[in-house]
């Protein structure tokens, strides 16, 4: 998604809830976000950048939950490569299981707004292109994981570690070898 549409699409839809959850008589938004994006210039997360101002000037009280990738974004990337080969990006990471982020989420519900909530993170630090493939040996697929540095200071900052938490972050408790296990678990 490029900037762009990112910006368009995370406005649009943050008024929209907003304005929904207003005439609703919604006590307070909760919004899922993204660790790092202060420092990372991609479109989807410039997106998520302007959810966040339209969420913090909007209407209603309001807590946003910042969480690293979750487990899943790897697949993702499988997923979307075409033929045998998957470029990955050798970011580092610090994944979390999309449970341990639902777990918090929900445990803001009945809570006062909070503004930003202490942000959730896995209990891991691995690189994407790592993970990508140890999935690839989970799935028993035979794509070859081809890590890649994006480039320019996007690049720059994802290799380095802008996308995981700094001091004071919660746990998750799921490690990235249990989500594969639920994976191999699939086959």
């Amino acid at each position: 998604m490029n900037r762009k549409q990112a910006v368009e699409f995370f406005t649009r839809a943050a008024r929209t809830l907003l304005a929904a959850g207003a005439d609703a008589g919604v006590r307070q938004v909760i919004t899922l976000s993204i660790v790092g994006i202060d420092d990372v210039a991609l479109g989807y997360y410039l997106g998520k950048r302007a959810q966040e101002e339209v969420v913090r000037n909007g209407p209603l009280p309001w807590s946003i939950l910042r969480a690293t990738q979750f487990h899943q974004f790897p697949e993702q990337l499988l997923d979307s490569a075409v033929g045998p080969f998957a470029i990955v990006p050798n970011s580092l990471s610090q994944p979390v299981a999309a449970v341990d982020v639902a777990r918090a989420l929900v445990a803001q519900v009945g809570r006062p707004a909070a503004g930003y909530l202490t942000p959730i993170a896995g209990p891991e630090r691995l690189r994407m292109a790592d993970m990508a493939r140890r999935l690839v040996k989970a799935q028993g697929s035979h794509k070859i994981v081809v890590p890649v540095r994006l480039p320019g200071g996007v690049g720059k900052a994802m290799a380095g570690g802008a996308l995981l938490p700094s001091d004071g972050y919660t746990e998750g408790r799921q490690t990235f070898a249990d989500y594969l296990r639920q994976v191999e678990g699939r086959r």
